[in-house]
């Protein structure tokens, strides 16, 4: 492995709970030492609202040496019901305008509105991934397709890459989730099927083994290493498949929230980086 192999960034759900601003949001993970935040379309809303300038957030990011590497919205871009997808894509450009303005140039795109029809056509979720696309090329925007373990539609990466895959644009790519894969069951070998443009980002997490996957939740999430994923294993793998990308620190957990954020931050950046580190020494 390189030195330094993927980008670090800090997903704003880990720190949730302590209610920072934007900007404190920015500072604190400048100062535990990442590259990038991850924060969320709601928090956006509230800056704005706020009478926050978009563009000027975007550039205090930039001064403090971070980018923005994606944002966390929810739209209903999947969903059969026509005229519930018609909104849900207007959702969806609100998002990517937002995102724009930041210099933000990834969106999640999850299984929102759709998480429990069990019989979704995939191969109509990949024509609709690839309308998605096809707009958010227009902001400069790239929606990833993420799955969510617990859904009874687009649960496993699998799903995920075939709605990128069968959407026929050179620019799909997926956001892959540690927990999600352990929540569905996915094979973590599958990551290294995954080619250098096919995952957008990957966010990381651990859960804890004490538990069946179909009891645990959002909230059990731990930092990487306290619980039973094979860390190692997945950074090794997404490296070997070309993955370089951002790996961002997206936990839940309210223990944590009840924490100090700055101490939060470092502790998940040192857990993570740390276990880098070790999947390197073994290759």
């Amino acid at each position: 492995m390189d030195a330094k192999p993927f980008r670090y960034c800090l997903n704003t759900s880990t720190i949730k709970g302590q209610r920072l601003s934007l900007v404190e949001e920015l500072e604190l993970v400048a100062e535990a030492g990442y590259d990038g935040l991850e924060p969320w379309i709601r928090e956006l809303d509230e800056y704005v609202a706020s009478d926050g300038c978009l563009k000027d957030l975007g550039e205090r990011a930039r001064d403090l040496g971070l980018t923005l590497e994606n944002a966390i919205g929810f739209f209903e871009w999947v969903v059969d019901d026509e005229a519930l997808r018609a909104k849900g894509l207007e959702e969806a450009r609100r998002n990517m305008d937002m995102c724009a303005q930041i210099g933000c140039a990834r969106l999640a795109a999850p299984p929102f509105g759709a998480t429990d029809v069990e019989d979704l056509d995939l191969r109509r979720a990949a024509e609709r991934y690839r309308e998605l696309l096809e707009i958010g090329e227009g902001y400069g925007v790239t929606p990833m397709a993420e799955f969510w373990g617990m859904s009874k539609s687009l649960s496993r990466l699998s799903e995920a890459v075939f709605v990128a895959m069968d959407s026929g644009r050179r620019d799909a790519c997926i956001l892959a989730d540690v927990f999600h894969m352990h929540k569905a069951g996915s094979p973590y070998e599958g990551l290294r099927l995954l080619g250098p443009q096919t995952m957008g980002l990957l966010h990381v997490n651990d859960f804890p083994g004490g538990l069946a996957r179909e009891e645990v939740t959002d909230a059990d999430r731990v930092y990487p290493g306290d619980g039973a994923a094979p860390l190692k294993r997945i950074f090794r793998d997404v490296y070997d498949a070309g993955f370089r990308g951002p790996v961002s620190l997206e936990l839940f957990n309210e223990g944590y929230w009840r924490q100090d954020a700055l101490t939060v931050a470092r502790t998940g950046l040192a857990k993570t980086k740390a276990i880098v580190e070790g999947a390197a020494s073994e290759a």
